[in-house]
This record gives structure tokens, C-alpha cells and sequence, in this order.
């Protein structure tokens, strides 16, 4: 059942608190970049792209990261005017205890009531603000979320996995080859790792073709959780073996259900990969002084390219990995976690190559939003 949207953040008319000493656009990644005035292209209709203007607000709480993104139509996309990312570890040590940590929902909060200033600044017509698999397992969510309504004004939903999965294909379907009809799609979170499984129908009117869910599933861990569980600091070969393992078993039923490989060894399927540990990796295969979201985002590795990346970062100790620009210190005890998940999905679906997408539930939310 689709939860209803919450409209203003803030509340219509709330003067914003006084701005607090954060970047503009602090991606996550070290050195993050100043997105406003961006484009981005996406499905929207005719309608929408002759719509008068006006400012769309998408927020994605996840386990490891709070993103915001406010928009407005531009032609069959949006133009970025805000943005803001910050790495808030909300799902740390959620998997030992089953609920939210106070530091945690601190750090939270504190990163949240940025975002309700930049809604309230921006006169945002609409916006939804959604939760994932943190505020999914956490048993004092429901506290959580009210102390968050409370301090900033704004209702956030905490979204199912399924209804994730689909924000993610809404949000990068236009990287997706119209002329390959299957894709595997997926997302390496925090504390959980989405895959679905797609098919591109034929587009009418020499439209593309919108993408269909035929399958997807939300496996119960991502950087933040297998991390605290094997480490991340520190990853032994052996550590990195078995959390690899753990996610090729995950992914059999999956495989066993849609047959996969079938359509991948008659060369049909694409891979889509959306999700910091992609991004990461591709910035570091392109050797970036710095992470620069546009020459990321629609770049695509090779299997062999993942593959020498990974073993380099796995060779490095935690300040080789934190001295990389594209890496950095708040993911480089996470990005082998990341990786380890990518070699599995590699290794479990040998298509040869996968298209890097930054981008993912917030560009989903707003095409949403802007074609109501």
C-alpha cells in the first residue's frame, strides 16, 4: 500500500532555523561536490516538462547516509537547485542490538535539521521523505521519527524494500541500453543490498521503453552491517572470502526463482549498478584527484576493471584506502564490504560489464513527483 506523501517539510510558512556550517553538497565522498544548477535527464511527459516550474524536494534516509535533493522540471528531466549528503552511520551497530543507538540518532537528527532548512529556503511546492532498511528493522523507529518530526517538521515514511527497489529503477532507468530487454539492477545500501530483475518492453512512438519489475529482493545487509560483523578496518583475506561467500548464497534463491544466466549466456542482459560502492570504484579506476559526480555518473566498468580495483583497495590498510580522494576516510572502512557484495553479484552474473549510476531513490521520488 503506497504511503501518502508528505507535502511541505518544515511546514508552510516556518521561517528556517539559523543555516548551520555544512557544505552546500557534501556527497559522502571526500572532497564532495557542489550539485546546484545540475541536469539530469529522466521519463518525464510532455505535461510535466510544460509545467510552470517549481521546487521538488526528495530526501533518502538510509543506513549509512542522509541525502536530500530539491528540483525543478527542466524539458524531459529536472535542474538540481539544492543538494545535501552527509554520512550519518544511522544503522551502526543496529544489527547487534535491534535498535538505533543514541549517537546515532543524534548525528541523524543534526543532518536532518539541515535539510528542513534547505526545504523551507527553496518554497518546495512538494516533497516525500522516506526511511529504508535502518528505520525497517530498528525497534524504537516509530520513537525515532516522531523525535525527527518534532526537531525538524518533517514526516518522514519508512519505505518497504519493494517499494525501494522501484524508486531505484524509476530513478536511473534512462541509463538503461533500450536495445538490451533484460537488466539486473541493483543497490549496495548500508544495511541492505537491493536487486530486481527487469525487463525493457518496446517503446511506443519511438519512446523508450519503460522498464518492468519482473522480480526483485532486498538482502539483509550492506556496507554498514557486514562491516560491523567482519570488520572494516582491518579486513583479513579471509574475512573478505567469507562475506563474499555470504552474498553469492544469498543471491541462489534469487538466481534459482528467474533463471538468470540463461538470458545472460544468450548475451541479453545489462547491469545497472547503483550505490556509493559503484561510484566509488569507478572514480578510483579513473585515478580522479577528486570525486566528480559528472564524469561518474553513466560511465561503465568492465568486470576486470572491478575486479583490479577491488584487489588494490583490498591490499591497502585503512589510511592507504582513506588517503584515496574518491574514498576517503568515512568509507574507507566500508568499501570492501562493497566490494566484496559486487564480486558476488559479478561472479553469480557474468555479464562483462555494468553501467555506474549516481544516482537512485531521490531522482526516483522527484520524477514521481513531478509528473502528478
Amino acid at each position: 500500500m503506497q504511503t501518502p506523501f508528505s507535502n511541505l517539510g518544515p511546514g508552510a510558512g516556518a521561517a528556517p532555523r539559523q543555516a548551520r556550517a555544512a557544505p552546500a553538497y557534501a556527497r559522502g565522498h571526500a572532497g564532495g561536490e557542489n550539485a546546484t544548477g545540475s541536469a539530469l535527464r529522466g521519463p518525464l511527459g510532455a505535461s510535466a516538462a510544460r509545467r510552470p516550474a517549481a521546487n521538488f524536494a526528495a530526501l533518502d534516509l538510509g543506513t549509512n547516509n542522509c541525502r536530500l535533493l530539491i528540483a525543478r522540471p527542466a524539458g524531459p528531466g529536472f535542474r538540481v537547485v539544492d543538494a545535501f549528503s552527509r554520512i550519518v552511520r544511522l544503522g551502526e551497530g543496529l544489527a547487534a542490538s535491534g535498535s538505533l543507538s543514541a549517537e546515532a540518532m543524534a548525528r541523524t537528527i543534526e543532518a536532518l535539521e539541515i535539510c528542513a532548512d534547505k526545504i523551507a529556503l527553496r518554497t518546495v511546492a512538494a516533497g516525500r521523505y522516506v526511511a529504508t532498511a535502518a528505520c525497517r528493522r530498528a525497534a524504537n523507529c516509530g520513537e525515532f521519527l516522531a523525535r525527527v518530526r518534532a526537531a525538524t517538521g518533517l514526516a518522514i515514511e519508512t519505505i518497504s524494500s519493494r517499494e525501494e527497489a522501484r524508486l531505484v529503477v524509476s530513478g536511473c532507468g534512462a541509463l538503461l541500453n533500450p536495445r538490451i530487454p533484460y537488466a539486473i539492477v541493483f543497490d549496495i545500501g548500508g544495511g541492505s543490498t537491493e536487486i530486481i530483475w527487469v525487463h525493457l518492453g518496446r517503446g511506443q512512438d519511438g519512446r523508450r521503453p519503460r522498464p518492468r519489475l519482473i522480480g526483485s529482493i532486498s538482502l539483509p545487509f550492506g556496507v554498514v552491517t557486514l562491516s560491523d560483523r567482519y570488520g572494516g578496518a582491518e579486513v583479513s583475506p579471509a574475512a573478505y572470502r567469507a562475506m563474499m561467500a555470504e552474498a553469492a548464497a544469498a543471491l541462489v534463491p534469487f538466481e534459482r526463482t528467474h533463471r538468470i544466466l540463461r538470458h545472460v549466456a544468450a548475451g541479453r542482459v545489462q547491469m545497472l549498478g547503483s550505490s556509493g560502492t559503484v561510484t566509488t570504484l569507478a572514480g578510483v579506476h579513473m585515478a580522479l584527484p577528486r570525486y566528480t559526480r559528472a564524469l561518474v555518473d553513466g560511465s561503465t566498468l568492465t568486470f576486470e576493471q572491478i575486479a583490479v580495483v577491488s584487489a588494490h583497495l583490498a591490499g591497502l590498510d585503512f589510511a592507504g584506502r582513506a588517503a584515496n580522494p574518491c574514498v576517503g576516510r568515512e568509507r574507507a572502512d566500508l568499501v570492501l564490504s562493497g566490494c566484496a557484495i559486487l564480486d558476488a553479484i559479478c561472479a553469480s552474473w557474468p555479464v562483462g560489464r555494468l553501467r555506474v549510476a549516481d544516482r537512485g531513490v531521490r531522482e526516483g521520488i522527484l520524477f514521481d513527483l513531478m509528473q502528478r
